[in-house]
């Protein structure tokens, strides 16, 4: 019988050790070269740059904001980026999110520009930008984020929404600071939209109920991160319908440990409830409008409006009662 001396066994595992390094190197450089011939052969240059450039990193974030844009909008991304993007805050990471199937190839051209110049495009190289695409849009756009980043929020907005980015970090640290062990979808929340049945958002096949189940409003809403993970884990087999903010909602009904915060600062419904010097989002405003608000928040130090005006009611969600008596509004809300 043969044993080993006891003074080779540590050259021993030395040796196995460079071999399973080595191995395993061997391996890595193999799935290397897969990945890029894959690239090269299946998916559009621009995709697989970016992947490769991600590929292996997962950077961490406080907060990071998508920005629904769509291929021409290039005139509210340069607007959104000199105003409420201007202040660059170390902490926060955002996207202009832009489906390009079937672009003109001098929209693709000026959009990898834009790329190159800024570094803050989330092109969606499978996705045509329609109106008809916007819950797929949120769906792709959600997957991607939770794939390459880590961070503790996201926020959802829109190319026509000025938000205070500043305000957005100083509310999560106040609401963190509690202890909660809850899960944050934060928005203005509505429960009593009825089910569309004509028009674009027109629904065919939602056969819940006759109302959406209550969700956030899609001109600004944020959600913590196991919301999202949850969202792109699931991505396969949620069902999807045409508005995005409903879909949001709907795939977050079911889950327990949740806090539904309705903010009455964020005015993100279809149609702005006017201009409050307490709102912290702001949807439907034009590049105009969008440059007059920051313009004046600079110069006032804090103020939004030159004067508070109400274009419709507002409402406190009441959590107590069925969603359809959910929402009603009242004079002195803003």
């Amino acid at each position: 019988m043969t044993y080993l001396r006891l003074d080779l066994m540590p050259k021993l595992q030395s040796i196995m050790r460079r071999r399973f390094i080595a191995r395993a190197n061997v391996f890595a450089f193999l799935f290397a070269v897969v990945f890029v011939f894959l690239c090269l052969r299946y998916l559009p240059e621009r995709e697989c740059q970016s992947n490769r450039q991600t590929l292996g990193s997962k950077l961490k974030h406080r907060l990071i904001a998508l920005i629904l844009s769509s291929p021409d909008n290039l005139e509210r991304r340069n607007t959104i980026r000199k105003t409420w993007l201007a202040e660059h805050d170390v902490t926060v990471k955002h996207f202009f999110v832009i489906g390009t199937q079937d672009i003109l190839p001098e929209q693709r051209n000026t959009l990898q520009s834009e790329k190159q110049k800024f570094d803050d495009l989330l092109l969606l190289p499978r996705l045509q930008d329609s109106y008809g695409m916007l819950t797929k849009k949120v769906l792709h756009t959600l997957k991607a984020v939770h794939e390459y980043y880590d961070f503790d929020y996201l926020l959802k907005c829109d190319d026509d929404s000025y938000v205070l980015v500043h305000k957005i970090l100083k509310e999560l640290d106040k609401w963190q600071s509690k202890g909660t062990k809850r899960e944050l979808y934060w928005g203005f929340f509505n429960g009593r939209a009825q089910v569309k049945r004509s028009g674009p958002w027109k629904e065919t096949d939602w056969i819940l109920c006759d109302y959406y189940l209550p969700y956030a409003v899609g001109g600004g809403y944020v959600l913590s991160y196991n919301l999202v993970e949850f969202i792109a884990k699931n991505a396969d087999i949620l069902k999807l319908h045409n508005s995005e903010d409903v879909s949001v909602g709907l795939w977050l009904a079911p889950l327990a440990n949740i806090e539904r915060k309705h903010d009455v600062r964020f005015d993100t419904e279809y149609r702005s409830r006017g201009c409050s010097n307490q709102y912290i989002i702001t949807h439907k405003l034009t590049v105009q409008n969008m440059l007059s608000m920051h313009d004046y928040y600079q110069a006032s130090l804090g103020a939004l409006c030159p004067k508070e005006f109400r274009n419709r009611m507002s409402y406190q969600y009441n959590w107590t009662v069925p969603p359809s008596q959910c929402c009603n509004r009242q004079s002195g809300i803003p």
